[in-house]
């Protein structure tokens, strides 16, 4: 009877391993076929310059896709690779944001308290309005010194003691009531970034280094100082229609903590998988740093509800957009899913790559990326004439409208082009064109004015800004240039 009882137990145990084994090599077979998938995807992305940077994607957890793509330098023809180093831009405030928590959970400051309680010398009537709280989730009121004319021509460029900073640019009229409206706001983060540095008597940077960087062993991410030598980091550029362009410099000081950091995507993936844990903070702090408030913002990070197929997600992510660098985190937590996407030619079309990604994750059907229509009319423009560009384009839209992107964007950005390179005449025929095609678009009108009034036809200048203005009595461009003209 024992004899048989342990030979049973034996098949048992087999049948057990056997199923094991199976599901492990279903499950590595599924993930590298996911792999593939999201490689010939990034790929077409490379192919069709809009996407040059590195890319990391986890599924349950665990590492399943890395990779880089394009040059990190391209003078010298250095490759991205997945421990390049790249501003990441407004995934800054995600960092400020878990310090500011840190700061609650040991008792150095309360969510409620007034922003004056900290800084002092801020201007009262604001500072003991807005709270930690207002900060955190954009509803100060505190306007974005980033949107004032001419900032980053005059501005960005000079390097600014943070005290001096927030004097003259973060403490201006506040533009409603706190708690009121969201409206998304670089000074607030940079405010919070004083807080710390007050409550500690260290410098972001060191409390930073301390609190997360050391503990999580994340050792390629760190405050970005042009000063500094520091190796595998990324160069910043520009795309352009027909090439690339070096970043305009911006002085670090400037985005201190609200989006100074530089990272990898292998050093974020540390990030996220620790927080799913308590190394940081307490599931209590979590819970509260993770409740979203309005515009579904919550403390550093965005969240928001998605279906994929029949099954509804939560999905908390990041973008971030500084000089010459466009950057996403996606933490997909039900299934400790990750997307990141780090990209040194300025902004791109990370939204839609981090949505097709997922959707190779969840089994889904996902597109490809289109190629540029207005890149492709440039080159014809340039081989051929503007004739042979406008009939190619009508070509194209009836034959292959699923290859090429027609979106109102694309001639638009074509025209400006043109007119950069002081190619008037193109460039009102390609407006003529985004309008031909858009006719209750308001940007393609005002777009076609500009190009009338820079050629010196006023009448039509005015005829164009005047519909757009009807399309959007918002456009307020189209006010203020028509108040010229016609004074004129």
């Amino acid at each position: 009877m024992t004899k048989y009882f342990n030979h049973s137990l034996r098949i048992v145990i087999v049948l057990i391993l056997t199923v094991f084994c199976l599901s492990m090599v279903q499950n590595q077979v599924l993930a590298q076929d996911k792999a593939a998938k999201i490689d010939q995807l990034m790929k077409t992305y490379h192919e069709y310059r809009q996407f040059n940077g590195s890319v990391l994607v986890a599924e349950k957890g665990k590492v399943i896709y890395k990779k880089g793509f394009g040059f990190a330098n391209m003078e010298w023809e250095i490759p991205n690779k997945p421990d390049t180093k790249f501003r990441v831009g407004s995934i800054t405030k995600q960092f400020t944001a878990m310090l500011i928590m840190q700061l609650r959970e040991e008792g150095k400051l309360k969510l409620e308290d007034k922003l004056s309680q900290y800084l002092p010398d801020y201007r009262k009537d604001s500072g003991e309005q807005v709270t930690i709280h207002h900060l955190l989730t954009h509803t100060s009121g505190i306007p974005d010194c980033t949107n004032l004319p001419n900032f980053d021509q005059d501005v960005s460029r000079d390097p600014y003691p943070v005290d001096e900073f927030i004097k003259k640019f973060c403490s201006g009229d506040l533009e409603f009531t706190p708690g009121s409206q969201f409206s998304y706001s670089n000074p607030g983060y940079i405010l919070l970034g004083a807080v710390i540095e007050k409550i500690t008597g260290q410098s972001y940077e060191e409390v930073l280094k301390g609190k997360i960087w050391d503990p999580l062993n994340m050792k390629n991410s760190g405050y970005d100082h042009h000063s500094v030598i520091l190796k595998k980091r990324a160069a910043g550029y520009e795309k352009t229609m027909d090439g690339y362009v070096n970043a305009p410099y911006l002085d670090m000081s400037i985005p201190y903590s609200a989006g100074a950091l530089y990272s990898t995507v292998e050093d974020l993936y540390l990030w996220d998988q620790a927080l799913y844990t308590d190394r940081l903070l307490s599931p209590k702090n979590k819970k509260i740093m993770f409740t979203p408030h309005l515009r579904n913002y919550a403390y550093g990070w965005g969240i928001r509800q998605h279906s994929f197929g029949d099954q509804s997600k939560t999905i908390i992510r990041h973008n971030g957009g500084i000089n010459g660098f466009h950057t996403t985190i996606v933490r997909l937590v039900d299934d400790k899913h990750l997307i990141v996407l780090l990209n040194n030619t300025s902004r791109t079309k990370l939204n839609e790559m981090s949505q097709a990604i997922a959707n190779i994750l969840y089994g889904l059907p996902y597109e490809f990326p289109k190629k540029s229509i207005g890149e492709t009319l440039l080159k014809t423009i340039t081989q051929e004439d503007i004739a042979a560009a406008l009939k190619q384009y009508r070509q194209l839209k009836t034959t292959r409208s699923s290859i090429y992107d027609f979106q109102e964007r694309e001639l638009n950005t074509l025209g400006y082009h043109l007119l950069g390179s002081k190619k008037i005449d193109e460039a009102i025929e390609i407006f003529k064109l985004n309008v031909e095609n858009f006719p209750k678009a308001s940007n393609a009108y005002d777009s076609l004015a500009e190009a009338y009034m820079i050629k010196g036809n006023k009448q039509l200048a005015i005829k164009n800004y005047k519909k757009s203005l009807e399309l959007n009595p918002r456009n307020q461009n189209a006010v203020e240039k028509l108040k010229e003209l016609e004074k004129k």
